[in-house]
Formats: structure tokens, sequence, C-alpha cells
């Protein structure tokens, strides 16, 4: 566990104190964390001004010095994943395992970004003229993370903010600031200052940064609530946005399908991280001939994993991240129990704890206008639906507000692919899901989202295209 207390936010290259901090409270004790700086209007004034005074410099480096740089914050990372990943369990409550997995995979991002190129077009080349539309930054970017995974979402936002040449104003959320706060204390010095800046405050914060003029690029992650007060606000400068929102992913189990060779599969894919994850399996459809053998051996599996503590030896689920998590999350079981739906796990009202445990909670066969199945639990909660009739399972599958995952289960993968294509999900997986790479575009459909992150699709979101001609 990192010994770290004092925490700073980050402006021009320089630790900047709050006048007020707010506490950070550890979801498994309920004790406080650690103290987060409140940053005010005048400090965020300050991050964006010096942000747009480092930008210019930063974006004259050559593009192979901005993926050195690259390189070397993955360097610092890998070289504070113990002390960061401890931040993130205390803060966030996953398993330290996977806290460590998070941190890795920031490193990984920012490795792997590092190898993309911004690319050029020459539109025309010949004795009257010459056009070439480059790609180039947009200026300031706000980087705004949410609490699940507060490292691993940055990769997303921060490495092709900056190789595009665009300097970053980072704000991690109210519940989960303080290992931002110490990436950007370990990262002064290692880039230019004012590059990247790091704030933390409240939730009043966050409305001031999406509404602030000085930003030329609203990147947030989080619900679609949210998201849509972010498009709102940065609707009044036309600040460009990008939007990874929420989701109630779907995934569909064939009647073909090796239920054994699966079942464990779906049950991490669904509660990994305790269901707090955008991309989470939220609706489980398994057709009639496979879903009382499936029912048995996800009720096996959920019986079998260790809830508690994340820098506990052995636990696999952390609790939920925050109060208002847990609450919300808790009402949906009330409601499912209050409407008499069958729980197949997780109805014993035990938590192993004084922090904002939840049992894997796994309900059979709700109705579909159930707010189980309806709304994004985002927590460890999940329906499981039968089916007959694979129309009419596309039809519910496409069913809501959201598209931004999907997954299809199957012993006929070519088969599936048609399947695939009918479903409104911005990826869909077959037999397997949550897979992302660094060089794969990924994004939402409907009210999942604007935008991609990821891949060199991901990388063009930061820039815009600028078109220069030559009259010979």
């Amino acid at each position: 566990m990192s010994t770290h207390t004092a925490f700073t936010m980050t402006i021009d290259g320089r630790a900047v104190g709050g006048r007020t901090t707010f506490a950070v409270v550890d979801p498994a004790t309920l004790r406080t964390a650690g103290a987060a700086p409140a940053c005010t209007p005048e400090q965020l004034d300050e991050a964006v001004a010096t942000a747009r005074r480092a930008q210019p410099a930063w974006a004259a480096l050559s593009e192979t010095d901005r993926q050195k740089h690259l390189v070397a914050i993955a360097d610092v990372v890998d070289a504070h994943a113990d002390e960061l990943a401890g931040l993130v369990t205390l803060e966030q409550g996953k398993p330290l395992a996977l806290a460590l997995g998070e941190v890795g995979g920031l490193s990984h991002w920012l490795r792997e970004t590092a190898t993309l190129s911004l690319p050029s077009a020459v539109n025309q080349d010949d004795a009257e003229r010459r056009s070439v539309t480059a790609h180039v930054p947009l200026g300031v970017v706000a980087a705004i993370t949410p609490w699940n995974y507060p490292l691993g979402q940055l990769g997303f936002k921060l490495g092709p903010a900056l190789l595009a040449g665009n300097a970053v104003v980072l704000k991690p959320s109210t519940f989960t600031p303080l290992s931002a706060l110490r990436l950007g204390e370990l990262l002064r010095g290692v880039l230019p200052p004012g590059v990247l800046n790091v704030v933390s405050g409240l939730d009043e914060l966050g409305p001031l940064v999406t509404a602030h003029r000085g930003f030329d690029m609203i990147s947030f992650t989080g619900s679609t609530e949210t998201g849509r007060a972010v498009a709102a606000n940065a609707a009044a400068s036309l600040a460009r946005v990008t939007l990874e929102l929420g989701g109630n992913d779907p995934a569909i189990v064939l009647a073909d399908a090796d239920v054994d060779a699966v079942a464990e599969q779906l049950f991490w894919a669904a509660f990994a991280n305790s269901g707090q994850i955008c991309l989470a399996v939220k609706r489980l459809y398994a057709h009639t001939d496979v879903y009382d053998r499936l029912a048995a051996r996800l009720t096996e599996i959920a019986a079998q994993v260790r809830v508690g503590n994340g820098f506990d030896e052995g636990v696999r689920l952390g609790p939920l991240s925050n109060r208002r998590q847990h609450d919300r999350v808790a009402g949906l079981i009330a409601d499912a129990r209050e409407n008499g739906y069958e729980f197949l796990t997780g109805d014993d009202g035990e938590t192993p704890g004084e922090g904002y445990f939840i049992r894997p909670t796994i309900i059979g066969d709700p109705p579909e206008d159930a707010r189980v199945v309806r709304e994004e639990q985002f927590g460890p909660v999940l329906p499981l639906l039968r089916f007959d009739d694979v129309d009419d399972v596309v039809d519910r599958a496409n069913a809501g507000e959201h598209g931004l995952g999907a997954s299809v289960w199957t012993s006929d993968p070519e088969a599936a692919v048609a399947l695939a294509r009918r479903l409104r999900a911005g990826t869909v997986w077959i037999n397997e899901v949550m897979h992302l790479s660094p060089h794969v575009p990924f994004g939402g459909v409907k009210q999942s989202g604007l935008g991609v992150e990821s891949g060199l699709a991901g990388l063009l979101e930061f820039t815009e295209r600028q078109t220069v001609t030559v009259k010979h």
C-alpha cells in the first residue's frame, strides 16, 4: 500500500495545493484514504492558461520526439507500478492484482500509441499545384476520467492527445483522484511544464471544466446522463467532444454453445471489477436448450468467489467504488426482490465487511421491462434471460438507448458473424468479450457515445484536418 499522503495538483510543472481539501474514502473500510486538493476556478484558469502557453512548443516538436516522451511516461508508470496500483485499490476498491493489471494497461497503451503516426494525404501534385491534407493538433484537451478505472481509462486519452501535439488538463473523478494526482507528481520533469496539468475537485469542478472556453476538446468517459451535460456545455464554444458513455451490453448464448467452456468467461464478463465496467455483460440471454445448465454453472462459480478488501489475499471481487453507486445497485436488487423475481445467487443479505460490498447476484429470467434489465446496473447484478427464437432475442438485445458492446457465444462463429451484424453496438465479440487493443478503435452507437478511442481512428479524434495548397 502506498505511504504517500500529501497529494498536490500539477499546474505548469509545479506542485499546487488547494485552498481546501476533500476526503477520499476507501470503499472497503469506509475510512479516509487520503485528502485531495479542491481546485478553485482561478486555479482552473491558471491550468488552462499554462496549457495554452505550453502547447505551441510541444506541437512544434517532431513526432518522433513526442513518441519518445510517451515511452518515457510509460517508463515512469512501470517504475512506480506498485505504488500506483496500491493507490487504485485504496481509493477504488478493486483487488490489487486487478489494479496492477490496470497500471500495466496504462503503460502498454502509452507504448503502443507511441508506435502510431499521423497520416497525410496528397490531394494533387502536378504542374499546376500541390495540395496536401495533414492532421494538426486541436490545442488544449480536457481529459475527464471515471472512477471505475482511474488510470486505465487515462491510457485512451493521454497518449493520443499528447502524440497529436495537444496539451492536456486532466480532471479525475471526485471519488478516485489520488492515483492521477500522484501520476502528475511523478511526471513533473518528464514532460515540459504545462503540457500535462492535473486538477482535482468535487462535483462542481466538472461543469466548470466542460464549460471553460479555453478548451478545444473535451474527452469524457462516464455515464450517458453526464455525457449529455458535457456535450451541452461544450456546445457553447463548439469544442470538440468525444464521449465514451454507458452500456447495457447483451450477451447471447446460442443453443449450440459449449456451456462448460464458456460459463466462467461469461461470469467474469459480467462480474469482473464488481461489474463496474462499461463493456461488461449487463444482460445475459441464454437459449432455452442451455439456460438451466448455464444457470447452474454460474451459480456454482458465484459461490466460490471470495468478496472482500482488495488488499486481502484471495479476494476476487472488491466493493462498489462509492456510496452513490452502492445505493443505486442495492436499489435495483430491492426492486427485484419486491417484484418477486427469482434470485439464483446473492439474496442472503450478508456482506463481508463495513464497506460498499454486494455479493454476485444473478436474477433468473426477469421480465424484459424489469429495472434490472432496462437499466445499466454497473454493479455485481446480472439478469439471466431465456429465449427461444433468434429474431426475438435480436430485438430484445437491441432494445433501449445504449449500444456500446455485445457478444455472441456459439460453436459456429462464422454463422454468428451474420447475427453480429444485426446487433446495434459499436463492438460485437464472438466467443469472447471486452477484448480491447491500442490498435483497434472502439466506441458506442445510440446513446453510448460520440467518436471512438484507441487505434489510428482514436488518435485522429485529437486532431483536425488542415489542407495546404501551393499554386505553382
